[in-house]
């Protein structure tokens, strides 16, 4: 075969990617600390971009941010920590209080002559499996934070090295005079959409902390963080996070208020998703619903808990990467959420 075809170096292009996936996943417990590091010193730049406009020191700036990066740090370790080892303690109570509910449901339901198997319908379905799921994801996030030294030291060498970083990329990319536009276009888009998700993903996150200690929800702070970190998988990321929290409200106080707590999720959601998100971030950087559910599946077993959280941005990285080279544009248009990138071609020829 003529390595030159088409057909061997799209053969070639695939064998080398499957064992790049291969090599990351073989090193996942060195790059998910790495990948966790690389988000957290881009969702961090603006502000020491912002400190810098006002000629703060860079090192002054880097400490301070990295001083909230640890008090938050261990915040958030304490509260998951203590907030997963009492809901384990309660949760043969919760599941119990689950099961009476859906058997009362199901009795209902035999009532309006929906006739269902109580007995088969619970042997297949536990109740408590969705509370499982999300504080077994909060269990891996938990473990990944239990590299926070590493993990800061890295963000730490990242900040002080992303002023100089932007000229070295163009050195190694053969651009020493910096003409390749789309090199800063791509690290401009990537910076500005990890700096807004993280900006609206923590407005999401506090209001909902707000709403269910309103509606006197048990860990509502442990749902609220669950709400920030599901926030970066739009589309279905809500409803993941959502759906704990609204059993919660059900288990404790019945129909009523946990309608309340969904109709709480539903608003912020839509709020934050529909109208303070695209006013700032505008549009181009949209993710089709099945990429995002395809995505969210491969880079959680590739990755595990971290991969799950950083599924989306990790894709749009590939995107943003993929749209900044003409030959690869149309691999981008496959990603996008509709026919805008096609339009946007159209225009420019």
């Amino acid at each position: 075969m003529d390595i030159k075809s088409p057909i061997a170096k799209t053969m070639i292009v695939m064998a080398c990617v499957i064992i790049v996936l291969a090599g990351i996943k073989a090193a996942s417990v060195i790059m998910v600390p790495f990948l966790l590091s690389a988000f957290i010193a881009i969702a961090c730049s603006p502000l020491i971009n912002w400190a810098s406009r006002y000629k703060i020191p860079r090192w002054l700036s880097v400490t301070l941010v990295i001083l909230i990066i640890m008090i938050i740090g261990f915040m958030l370790a304490g509260l998951i920590t203590k907030s997963l080892s009492e809901f384990r303690l309660n949760m043969p109570v919760y599941r119990e209080q689950l099961t009476d509910e859906f058997s009362w449901i199901v009795n209902k339901l035999n009532v309006l002559n929906i006739n269902i198997d109580k007995e088969l319908l619970l042997t297949y379905m536990d109740p408590g499996a969705a509370m499982s799921v999300a504080t077994g994801f909060l269990s891996g996030m938990g473990s990944a934070l239990s590299n926070l030294v590493l993990i800061l030291l890295t963000v730490i060498f990242m900040l002080f090295e992303a002023e100089s970083m932007p000229k070295r990329i163009h050195v190694a990319m053969a651009d020493p005079d910096m003409k390749m536009t789309h090199i800063d276009r791509f690290l401009l888009s990537v910076n500005s959409y990890l700096g807004i998700k993280t900006l609206v993903s923590l407005g999401t996150g506090i209001c909902i902390a707000i709403w269910l200690y309103i509606l006197g929800v048990d860990h509502f702070l442990l749902w609220s963080v669950l709400a920030f970190m599901f926030n970066f998988i739009p589309n279905i990321g809500s409803i993941i996070a959502a759906v704990p929290a609204v059993l919660m409200a059900f288990v404790e106080f019945g129909f009523a208020k946990a309608g309340l707590a969904g109709l709480g999720f539903v608003v912020v959601n839509m709020v934050m998703g529909n109208v303070i998100e695209p006013r700032y971030m505008g549009r181009g950087l949209g993710l089709s619903t099945l990429v995002v559910f395809l995505s969210l599946i491969f880079w959680g077993w590739l990755l595990g808990s971290v991969g799950m959280l950083l599924s989306v941005p990790l894709t749009m990285v590939v995107k943003i990467a993929l749209e900044s080279r003409e030959e690869s544009k149309w691999l981008a248009v496959l990603l996008s959420s509709d026919d805008t990138p096609l339009l946007e071609a159209k225009d420019e020829k």
